[in-house]
């Protein structure tokens, strides 16, 4: 009989191919934006002013978290249960400034959804990744609420590292939404 122990977790491997979707889904939208752009005579519309030192700030915090939650897990898999509930908290504190800051800028800007293509898609991608973000931090609770009740002790740690993976590529996601929307224009 074949050993298992080659074989890939499921939950790891549903995550994979649950990104693998989300990609096709963040990258219709950045396709949407860069045709849009070369569309236009002017992009953005005159008048767009955004906080570009606000979100860059956000950037960092959002980085930083992905190495919080990556301490977090070599924690729990070193077994090291209170120090995954402090980088796991850390992280989760992490994903809620960048929110706040979303938040923030999302009320200050001087433009809507509905003002013109690039309102559109500004709050559509930057929405969007909002949103997943938002679900990163549930996921986070999940996992927190997990482990209190006995889970992960045995070290089996798939279902973290797949809220990892996940945390990971809303990052990364968000790296090239601020390229594009901040730092290219």
């Amino acid at each position: 009989m074949a050993s298992r122990a080659n074989e890939p977790s499921p939950i790891r491997f549903g995550a994979v191919v649950f990104l693998a979707s989300e990609l096709l889904l963040f990258g219709g939208l950045f396709a949407a934006y860069f045709t849009l752009r070369a569309e236009t005579a002017e992009w953005p519309p005159a008048g767009v002013v955004l906080d570009t030192r606000l979100s860059g700030v956000a950037t960092i915090v959002l980085i930083l978290s992905s190495f919080t939650f990556i301490a977090g897990l070599r924690a729990l898999a070193r077994g090291a249960s209170s120090r995954f509930v402090r980088w796991t908290v850390l992280t989760l504190v992490l994903g809620v400034v960048f929110l706040s800051i979303q938040l923030y800028d999302w009320t200050h800007v001087d433009f809507e959804i509905s003002s013109h293509a690039y309102g559109t898609m500004y709050f559509s991608l930057t929405g969007l990744h909002g949103l997943h973000v938002a679900a990163g931090i549930v996921l986070m609770i999940v996992i927190l609420g997990r482990h209190a009740q006995g889970a992960y002790r045995d070290r089996t740690i798939d279902g973290p590292e797949a809220v990892g993976y996940y945390w990971h590529f809303v990052d990364v996601v968000w790296i090239g939404l601020f390229a594009t929307i901040f730092v290219l224009r």
